[in-house]
């Protein structure tokens, strides 16, 4: 099993991986950093607890540019819960990044204070680069009679 060294990670990546107890990547993480780095695509399927998050999330934060006041990465979500773990997740693996800023936005719940949170962001020299966010939950089906949208 190759370590985390061998992927040619930022200095900082790889002191917080450190930090954070990483020794060894997973099965999943050594066959998904690979192409994740190199910002290919990426379909992968493992067991829940094997490090799904870690192998897409370090790619995705190695790849941020903080100079950049944009979104830079949209991570989505079956579920809320499912949504708010993976930014937190990603917060951890961010947090050795200056002025990198990861924002849960959910279906079902008040946009207003998630705006307001970006804004604050922005006016703190910060911009959200990476949001994780799950569909609004309930009935994906208007109903009868209403329509989604235009046309």
């Amino acid at each position: 099993m190759p370590s985390f060294k061998e992927f040619g990670l930022s200095p900082a990546m790889a002191s917080n991986l450190e930090q954070l107890g990483f020794e060894q990547p997973t099965e999943i993480q050594a066959k998904a950093l690979p192409p994740c780095l190199a910002k290919k695509d990426v379909i992968a399927m493992a067991q829940t607890g094997s490090g799904k998050t870690a192998a897409f999330g370090i790619g995705l934060i190695e790849h941020l540019n903080p100079r950049l006041f944009a979104v830079q990465g949209l991570v989505l979500c079956p579920t809320r819960e499912l949504a708010d773990q993976v930014a937190k997740a990603l917060r951890e693996l961010a947090r050795a990044r200056d002025n990198v800023k990861i924002l849960t936005l959910c279906g079902g719940v008040s946009i207003g204070p998630r705006l307001a949170l970006s804004a604050w962001c922005s006016h703190r020299g910060g911009y959200a680069r990476a949001y994780s966010g799950s569909p609004a939950q309930g009935n994906p089906e208007p109903g009868p009679g209403k329509h989604r949208g235009p046309g």
